[in-house]
């Protein structure tokens, strides 16, 4: 394999990894593939397609190179192009979708519902379909043509079967894509020790996995083995996308102390660059090692995580919540979905034990009980906030499992979800500190 294409001027080829449904095996296959090619000797780009603040990490130990999210609901084309641009000297783009392959909301945003096929379709990315055909045989290939046909526009590059029971079994499946006029570019196998371990929020994080490197070594070579990587490599495809425009928020203050540990990891990776491209400096901490924000810093941000796994250690963390106290009273301190629990006054974990939090609002979550609250969110500002004037609208992410006890403050917002429907939870503003349950993508002045 070689990786002549990368000479070649226009836009970066690229193919969208996505299927009919969440649990096919998208993961799986885009760590194989990434690596595989990475070892073949290409530079590969990975992407995310929608709001995941896991899987890049993974992309991007695979593939070497700084995967980050495209989401057609929160980010107007000129941003997906610009975040696309990051691709400028490699040979293959990767995205990964997100659910199935058309899943998005019901109400268009700004470049589209969220759907994987928006950004395939934008980018002009040919689908790779994995499909697992479990409990199935020819009826795959149905279930695979209806997604070829269903949105004309969107180019097919064929299929990949994940987890085939049987020679037999591949073969059935096989004469059923054929029929159907559908090239089969992969049939994996089962494979018990390929497996992503998984907790209520998604993925096991990527710093977090015993043997991330070896997972990913068996899945290149799974693919290796069993997948036809140059058809998969010539299949790849691009357009030229819209002039990009950066649409940059501005950073919340010039030195940003960020919490960054196992409990705080949930920042997108362009809302970080986009702020070290306005000039600002981010100076990471961690409270679950008791550390104190820099004193210099001028901002202080909290971002989401797994706060209700280490509520012991936050709560004995004394001089992070005594340092956080005395920061906030002359500069402004944010918190996004974990880091805002981690603001509150208290946290009750899963057994219904209460943990002191920093006590910096008023809000009390728990999850003693547990209450999805899944989906996207548009903000308008109730006062100045996030170095913001009041009347910003801020888009986003929310996903957690939390219930609110009490939530006392005032509003940092009026919030509404994907469809315009009022949002229960507005988020809660007191002096100089402010948070909110969703997780920032963008937005405008």
């Amino acid at each position: 394999m070689s990786g002549a294409r990368a000479t070649v001027a226009g836009p970066v080829p690229g193919l969208m990894i996505s299927a009919p449904a969440s649990g096919s095996g998208k993961t799986t296959v885009m760590l194989g593939l990434a690596r595989a090619f990475a070892n073949a000797g290409l530079a590969v780009q990975p992407f995310k397609s929608g709001p995941d603040y896991i899987d890049p990490a993974f992309h991007s130990a695979a593939a070497g190179r700084a995967s980050v999210n495209l989401d057609s609901w929160a980010m107007p084309p000129g941003r997906i192009a610009a975040e696309v641009g990051r691709a400028k000297g490699a040979d293959l783009i990767l995205a990964e979708g997100s659910m199935g392959l058309f899943d998005g909301v019901a109400k268009p945003g700004a470049a589209g519902t969220g759907a994987s096929a928006d950004i395939a379709t934008l980018a002009g990315w040919p689908v790779l379909m994995v499909i697992d055909p479990k409990g199935q045989a020819q009826t795959a290939a149905a279930v695979a043509l209806g997604l070829a046909r269903f949105r004309p526009d969107l180019p097919i590059a064929g299929v990949i079967l994940n987890r085939v029971a049987s020679p037999r079994h591949e073969a059935l499946i096989r004469a059923g894509m054929a029929e159907a006029g559908l090239p089969v570019l992969g049939a994996l196998p089962r494979v018990a020790t390929i497996t992503m371990p998984e907790r209520h929020l998604g993925l096991v994080q990527a710093g977090e996995h015993p043997a991330l490197e070896a997972l990913i070594e068996a899945a290149a070579a799974l693919v290796t083995e069993h997948c036809d990587l140059e058809a998969i490599h010539i299949a790849a495809a691009a357009r030229v996308l819209p002039a990009p425009v950066a649409t940059r928020l501005p950073p919340p203050g010039q030195r940003i102390a960020l919490a960054r540990d196992a409990a705080f990891s949930f920042t997108y990776p362009h809302l970080l660059d986009d702020w070290r491209a306005e000039g600002a400096e981010i100076l990471p901490f961690s409270p679950l090692a008791d550390e104190a924000p820099d004193p210099g810093a001028d901002a202080c941000w909290l971002p989401g995580g797994y706060p209700e796994l280490h509520t012991g250690r936050l709560a004995a963390a004394a001089r992070f919540r005594a340092a956080l106290r005395a920061f906030a009273e002359t500069r402004p301190v944010h918190g996004e979905c974990g880091g805002y629990m981690a603001l509150g006054a208290g946290l009750v974990d899963a057994e219904g034990t209460r943990h002191e939090m920093a006590g910096l609002l008023g809000l009390v979550t728990s999850f003693a009980k547990r209450q999805m609250h899944l989906g996207y969110r548009r903000a308008r500002l109730a006062g100045p906030c996030l170095g913001l004037p009041g009347g910003a609208v801020l888009v986003g992410h929310e996903f957690h499992y939390a219930g609110v006890d009490d939530q006392p403050d005032a509003p940092m917002a009026a919030v509404a979800d994907a469809a315009g429907q009022t949002v229960a939870e507005t988020g809660s503003r007191r002096g100089n500190v402010s948070g909110s349950f969703f997780h920032l993508i963008g937005g405008t002045a």
